[in-house]
């Protein structure tokens, strides 16, 4: 509880700021009011993350984030690797350890340039789960919904294929239907609400995934963030251990965000 009120407060402090620039993730979207001419831009993030679920531990979160925006194509990348370690009576107890990384291109076209094609591809690999690893790869129509100048969504839909590898070393591939919704809303000058809502529907297994976070600059390169990632698999089979995991996983992380 201290750590939330401390958290809200350093938030509430940041809101009423006025840095110059503003720091982005791979779960926003293009920025409508900055050009960057082709320019990459990167953001690193750090911090400390607690899980429930499969996993009931403390951990550390590590992110890597890229973006590009030119007049026709908007690209996206992200890395995230998140760790846990305790020490028991017999040695070290690894009790998180998971690594995620997508990419996305759009690339616009229309008049207006609200519609894109685009193309997604994912990897994650999770020692909590009973996959070895699941990856996906999509592509399709994407659409840009503008409620006002502080708040738009970006909905995305199209056929793809996922590649998981179970525990036992059996491989499956399924075709999937890729649904995706990208909401960004800017709060102030300095203060930012972002979400993502993604499914993949298969025959074999839903993998659906939900991240929600809340930004706030402390200066110009350096901000505060809060976040909740939730995953879900409607299909498991058996760990290691013969237990069955959880069907949902939940993370809430507090981190540090550095844009350079």
């Amino acid at each position: 509880m201290r750590l939330l009120v401390l958290v809200l407060g350093i938030f509430s402090a940041a809101a009423s700021a006025s840095p110059s620039s503003f720091m982005f993730d791979d779960i926003q979207d293009r920025d409508p009011a900055v050009e960057t001419g082709g320019i990459w831009r990167a953001s690193t993030e750090f911090g400390f993350l607690m899980r429930s679920g499969n996993t009931e531990s403390k951990s550390w979160k590590t992110k890597l984030d890229l973006q590009r925006d030119t007049k026709l194509w908007r690209h996206r990348g992200a890395l995230t690797y998140d760790r846990a370690e305790r020490k028991t009576d017999t040695g070290t107890q690894v009790d998180a350890d998971r690594f995620f990384t997508s990419l996305q291109s759009n690339r616009m076209f229309g008049k207006s340039k609200n519609s894109s094609f685009f193309m997604y591809v994912s990897y994650e690999d999770d020692r909590k789960t009973s996959f070895e690893f699941q990856s996906s790869i999509a592509a399709g129509y994407g659409s840009r919904y503008r409620h006002n100048d502080n708040l738009y969504a970006d909905f995305e839909i199209g056929p793809g294929l996922s590649y998981n590898k179970n525990l036992d070393g059996e491989t499956d591939v399924d075709s999937i239907l890729r649904l995706a919704t990208n909401i960004e809303w800017t709060i102030s000058e300095s203060a930012r609400f972002t979400q993502l809502l993604s499914s993949e529907v298969g025959a074999d297994n839903t993998r659906s995934r939900a991240v929600s976070a809340l930004t706030a600059n402390i200066n110009s390169r350096l901000a505060m963030r809060l976040t909740m990632t939730l995953t879900h698999n409607t299909t498991v089979a058996p760990i290691a251990s013969g237990e069955y995991p959880q069907k949902l996983d939940t993370e809430t992380a507090v981190t540090l965000v550095y844009s350079f």
